[in-house]
């Protein structure tokens, strides 16, 4: 009996798309159970210790944001926009480094390894900035944790798709959306007393060396990718994972499917394969939608939210629980609807709603508008921007990515189309600097 999960393209298409040695891969595929769905709760522990990373890469990206001033004040460089901006930003340039690396760590390493390694920057890292005495230790504490947050993000997409069963991978694959909008929000939230206590900036990196601690530990008794230990010929093992994450009656099945997928092609995968080899296609929509979701204008919404409420009267803490809130929502959206209409539906309703908003915004910012409509207009187009990011743009790239990609070529291939996320994010994120600093100069 099939169950299926979600909308699927014709066989034409899919067959342009997905290798022949993945039409009936164990985990991306919806007819590897022939007893009925295996339970959900014996993968859920393990899932829920991989999303670690996603809270983290949140809790990082705005660890700073509140604190920023008491920081630029103790470390000496008070007024300098340009460094300022390098804090709130290094990270990024490490994530791009890391995530580069991260599929040859993964498939040298195994997906539980690859975590436990991304967990050390994110502890030394905070560490050094916690210390930091001068704006070039905070950097290098900023770089290194960036590096563990590349690594742990692509890794967290490739095992969350490869341990989850199928009917709920859409879910599954949500709660890393879910964790990196609870990561930002705690990250707020507790650089709310640095404006008041001297040096709290200096527990809020304390703080995040916990999850991370937690994450590195927790893998010791999470499961290894069934996927992984079968392509390196470890077949009992992979056994011994899948009673693990679906219990006794579904392992044999899961094998035999996998066998299934098998076709005994274990070469490396290179770069200029990737590029312009049979795969060529599919990895460039997988880098295409990454590129989008960072075009789209997300940072600039985020960056410049502030702005837009205060202009209308709001003010900035509130700002941050608005915009807090709306994510979180969306992200539940998503968790809910993921495996019942389909990513594709999601992407357009959220490409859509985005679109729909920005008409909003720029309706509010006219100047023939009235003052209560433009107010309304204006917070109201902003949140629901972040609402409808979150509901498809935000998490879909992440939850498809490992559902497209042939197993064979799927760890380095996330980690390529990664990197492209991660290139975007770092230019958008220095044109937004470089208009910050002209403003603040002007």
């Amino acid at each position: 009996m099939n169950f299926p999960t979600y909308k699927r393209m014709n066989s034409r298409d899919y067959a342009e798309t997905m290798d022949v040695e993945d039409h009936s891969g164990f985990l991306l595929n919806d007819t590897w159970v022939n007893n009925g769905k295996p339970s959900w709760k014996r993968s859920l522990p393990h899932v829920l210790v991989a999303t670690l990373t996603s809270f983290l890469f949140g809790y990082h990206i705005g660890v700073v944001n509140e604190p920023l001033e008491s920081i630029s004040l103790d470390l000496g460089f008070k007024g300098n926009t340009l460094a300022e901006g390098f804090v709130v930003s290094a990270c990024l340039g490490g994530a791009f480094v890391g995530c580069v690396f991260s599929g040859s760590i993964a498939d040298g390493f195994g997906r539980r390894r690859a975590f436990q390694l991304s967990a050390l920057p994110m502890i030394l890292g905070p560490s050094i900035s916690a210390m930091a005495k001068t704006l070039q230790a905070m950097l290098l504490g900023r770089l290194l944790v960036g590096f563990g947050m590349g690594l742990g993000s692509s890794v967290a997409a490739l095992y969350v798709a490869e341990i989850s069963p199928a009917f709920v991978r859409g879910t599954y694959g949500s709660f890393i959306q879910i964790a990196t909008c609870l990561g930002l929000m705690a990250a707020l939230v507790i650089g709310i007393p640095s404006k008041d206590i001297i040096e709290w900036w200096r527990m809020c990196f304390w703080l995040s060396t916990i999850p991370a601690a937690t994450l590195g530990l927790g893998m010791i008794l999470c499961a290894e990718s069934p996927i992984w230990l079968y392509k390196q010929g470890r077949s009992s093992e992979a056994e011994t994972e899948f009673e693990k994450l679906l219990g006794g009656p579904h392992v044999h099945s899961a094998m035999v499917e996998l066998e299934k997928a098998d076709r005994g092609d274990t070469d490396g995968v290179t770069l200029s394969e990737l590029l312009s080899g049979r795969h060529s296609k599919v990895v460039f929509i997988g880098s295409i939608l990454y590129a989008l979701q960072q075009l789209s204008g997300i940072n600039a919404v985020f960056y410049f939210s502030s702005t837009v409420f205060r202009s209308v009267g709001v003010p900035a803490n509130l700002t941050n629980v608005f915009i807090g809130i709306s994510n979180l929502a969306g992200s539940i959206i998503a968790m809910t609807f993921m495996d019942k209409v389909g990513r594709k539906m999601l992407l357009l309703w959220s490409f859509l709603g985005m679109a729909v908003s920005m008409g909003l915004q720029v309706a509010g910012a006219s100047s023939y508008m009235p003052e209560a409509i433009a107010f309304y207009l204006s917070v109201g187009g902003v949140l629901l921007y972040v609402l409808t990011f979150a509901v498809g743009a935000g998490p879909v790239p992440g939850l498809l990515l490992p559902e497209i990609f042939p197993s064979r070529i799927r760890a380095k291939a996330i980690a390529f189309c990664m990197s492209v996320h991660w290139l975007s994010y770092r230019s958008l994120t220095s044109w937004w600097d470089c208009c910050s600093c002209v403003y603040l100069k002007n």
